[in-house]
């Protein structure tokens, strides 16, 4: 059962309904998350404004679609792991490609890095190790392309915490946790 209630947009107004109305507009669909988020308008606008930098950043869709799902595979997010299955398919991730970036992999070795770093990230709480950075750096990324990995994991962290704590309903196609 969901622990912070979903706000119905119909009922909303002022910023949260003009946040609400911007999802849709964007998505087509108002997912559970906004409007679960949407229980703290300065959360859902924090969420927004700073996955819209984000989206405007040198990482491209595909990729940032990757290292969703693999942050979202290492801790164990259902919401996220379906969210970003069905993102990443809009993306043109193929099955396979989803498939091995929740093991945090890619057959492009460049964006392998990047997942083994954003996994590294996860699971060492941002305590990776000089060699870790050095792969990375080796594979071809640049400080800026880094940090733009670091942020897509923190951002990925936060709704994979938030829907852990809430308790998010999964209104898009369920996928096992189990890669």
């Amino acid at each position: 059962m969901q622990r912070i209630h979903a706000i119905n947009p119909a009922e909303t107004t002022g910023k949260t309904r003009r946040l609400l109305d911007g999802v849709q507009a964007k998505l087509g669909i108002t997912p559970n998350l906004m409007t679960t988020l949407a229980a703290a308008p300065a959360a859902l606008e924090g969420y927004l404004t700073f996955g819209a930098a984000l989206g405007s950043g040198t990482l491209d869709a595909s990729f940032r679609e990757q290292l969703a799902l693999a942050v979202a595979q290492a801790n164990s997010c259902e919401y996220c792991l379906a969210a970003h299955t069905a993102l990443g398919q809009l993306a043109g991730l193929t099955p396979e490609q989803i498939a091995a970036a929740r093991g945090s992999h890619s057959e492009d070795a460049k964006r392998d890095a990047g997942l083994q770093l954003a996994q590294a990230i996860v699971v060492q709480r941002g305590e990776i190790s000089d060699a870790e950075f050095a792969r990375v750096r080796e594979a071809g990324y640049s400080e800026g392309e880094i940090a733009e990995i670091v942020a897509n994991v923190a951002i990925n962290i936060l709704t994979n915490y938030f829907n852990l704590v809430a308790r998010t309903e999964v209104d898009f196609p369920r996928v096992s946790l189990q890669v």
